[in-house]
């Protein structure tokens, strides 16, 4: 008897793709909300009816309160004061910063500018 005759091993090949349903396709944006659903679409465009509804009111608020600030500004002036009053200007930028952050300070600026100098 010989040595044995081992056969060598059989190539390893891909198995066959299989013959079912296509993969669904990627889902395309939704409108302009940037969703890939419907359901999502819907959650979205109802939030952003929120928001333009409180910008709506945040700018109102604004006008109101720059209007407050020209009624001070004047009656400081008309009495010999100066327009701005810088330690209460300090207050508000502590105030805002302490409720909302290091943003808080940029937004109290924002803020005091648009409300100086309007009388």
């Amino acid at each position: 008897m010989g040595t044995p005759v081992t056969a060598a091993p059989a190539p390893v090949t891909a198995a066959p793709a299989a013959k079912g349903p296509a993969a669904p396709a990627r889902p395309r944006a939704t409108g302009d909300t940037g969703a890939r659903t419907e359901a999502a679409a819907g959650v979205i465009t109802d939030a952003r009816a929120r928001i333009d509804d409180l910008d709506g009111r945040i700018i109102g608020l604004v006008q109101e309160r720059m209007a407050v600030s020209a009624v001070i500004q004047r009656e400081r002036i008309g009495s010999g004061g100066r327009r701005v009053n810088l330690s209460r200007e300090m207050q508000i930028l502590e105030h805002y910063r302490g409720q909302l952050g290091r943003p808080g300070t940029a937004l109290a600026m924002t803020l005091l500018e648009l409300c100086r100098g309007r009388v």
